[in-house]
Formats: C-alpha cells, structure tokens, sequence
C-alpha cells in the first residue's frame, strides 16, 4: 500500500455508516450541478454525478503513524473502504467506554447539533420534531435534554414509536399531533412532513428545515395564514459551523463534541445489523428504498 504522508495515519476500517437520505440521492445522481462542489465529501473520490466514491461515517483502527495514535479507534468523513489514509487533524479519537459501532454516529450527531445551534431551542419550550430517522431521532434526543423541554416526535410509521419511548421521547402520528409548538423541526425529507411542521408551529414560530432534497422540487403552500402567523423557515445545513459560534467552534470541537454525546448506550437502537462490505454492491439498492425502514445501516470489514 506504500508509505503514508508526514502528518497521516493508515486506518483500518471496523464499520462505516450509510447516511440513508444524502447516500441515495448520491447513488440515483440526484445531486444538483450547482451543489457539486458544496456536496463533495470531505475525502470523496470523484466527481458528480454518480459514479463516485462517497461516504462520511467510517470508524477503524490506527495501523500505521505516530506511536501516540497507533492502535486507536478514531472516526473519519471517509467513504466505505477497508484501509485508507487520513490526516491527523482529520480524524477524531473514540473515547473508551463508546463502541466503535455506535461511533460511526458521530457525522449524524453533528448534523443534529448544528440543527440545535441553528434552531435555538429553549428551556421549557413545546418542541415538534417532524421525521424519525436517524437525524431526526438525535435531534429529538438532544432538544429532550435541555431543562423543562416537552419534545414530540412525529412519524408517520409506527414502528419509530419503540425507538422513541426508548429514547424517553413522546411520539405520535401527524393527525394526532400536538400544535402550536414553540418550535418545529423538520427532517423527514418529504413535502408532506413539511407542510405538517408548518401546521404544527405556532404564531410567530420558526421551523427548522433539516431536511435536504437534491434536485427534487418541494411545492409548499405559503398562502392561508403562514404570512399572519409570522412563520420563519430557517435552514440548517452542517456543512458550516453557524456565524454565531465561528469566533469559538471549529469542526474539530465540533466534532469531539458529537463523539462524547455517544456515551448513552441506547443509541445503539438507532443501528442495524451490520453487512459485509463484500456485500455491499448488491445490497445497496434495497437499502435505499424509501420504504425499508432502515436507519443507520453499518456495513463491517471483517
């Protein structure tokens, strides 16, 4: 495999994640032209459309570098590949105690926090968080934590009901759903989870768009009474760290930060039996579809 460049490591890979929203749009080369720089991932090989080498959630082991880092775990922005090397300042150690399964979460996590930064959520606030999948579990997740929040998730498929009681989450169907929330958060990726968040704000509420549609259009009615309501659709995007947190944040605290919210061991009910990355080619496609109900699929390297 040759040496590595001053200031790499060599990682070997134990699981990677397939970020299931962005990964399918990638693979069905629904990525806009205007995006394909901002869509590139960090370690990406290729160029849009698909075919490329994507991927950002990749846990390994430290086979080759500085005697400090060899041997430990750390995660990387990597696509789905067995060796590969990194830069140092481009990996973020797995603190002991947090399974390098339950470590490939990481890249979501971060999603979910700059979700928050971007949201503002606040204490004692009514919180809807329309989507349960992966970024819309954690985000829920996280909003519950802050003091005297009363956070709902709402999904159209019951099986996330489990997932989020386990969670200590309430959760309901969208025509059960409570109203007039403080904030509403979107991240179900559909027109129709959308339209819901809008229904569920309250007067002079934000909803928080997390959700991301590559080329696909999203008609969203901004008649009746978005305009009386004083509605504020905001965008969360993780690609930057918010103006707001710049003078202190980088993506390094960013993401050591995301590692350590790993630590509940019931995030472990957001993972799938992991596959062979043998496999993979052929079990793509069926990952992909919008009705499989899979969450974070982890792929394994021997």
């Amino acid at each position: 495999m040759g040496n590595i460049k001053p200031g790499q490591v060599r990682v070997r890979a134990l699981f990677s994640a397939i970020s299931r929203g962005t990964e399918s749009l990638v693979f069905d080369g629904a990525v806009p032209e205007a995006e394909w720089g901002r869509m590139r991932a960090p370690m990406q090989e290729g160029d849009f459309p698909f075919p490329v080498k994507y991927g950002y959630q990749s846990v390994g082991r430290v086979i080759v570098g500085p005697e400090d880092m060899l041997g430990r775990r750390v995660f990387a922005l990597h696509p789905h590949q067995t060796f590969f090397d990194a830069s140092i300042d481009s990996v973020t150690v797995v603190p002991e105690g947090i399974p390098a399964a339950r470590a490939t979460l990481a890249g979501n996590m971060q999603t979910a926090l700059t979700g928050l930064w971007d949201a503002r959520p606040a204490p004692g606030d009514h919180i809807a968080v329309v989507g349960g999948g992966v970024v819309g579990l954690l985000t829920a997740w996280l909003c519950a934590k802050i003091p005297a929040t009363s956070v709902m998730l709402v999904d159209t498929n019951p099986e996330r009901e489990e997932i989020a009681r386990n969670l200590g989450l309430a959760f309901t169907a969208p025509s059960k759903a409570r109203g007039n929330n403080d904030l509403v958060i979107h991240a179900s990726a559909s027109e129709a989870g959308l339209e819901t968040a809008l229904a569920l704000a309250g007067e002079e509420a934000a909803i928080a768009e997390m959700s991301w549609y590559g080329d696909r259009p999203v008609k969203l009615a901004l008649g009746g009474a978005f305009h009386s309501r004083r509605l504020r659709l905001v965008a969360s995007q993780v690609g930057r760290i918010p103006d707001d947190h710049k003078a202190r944040w980088d993506f390094a605290r960013r993401n050591e930060t995301a590692m350590r919210l790993l630590a509940d061991p019931r995030l472990d009910r957001l993972l799938e039996t992991p596959i062979p990355f043998r496999d993979l080619p052929q079990r793509l496609p069926a990952i992909f579809k919008k009705d499989s109900g899979i969450l974070c699929q982890l792929v394994e390297y021997g």
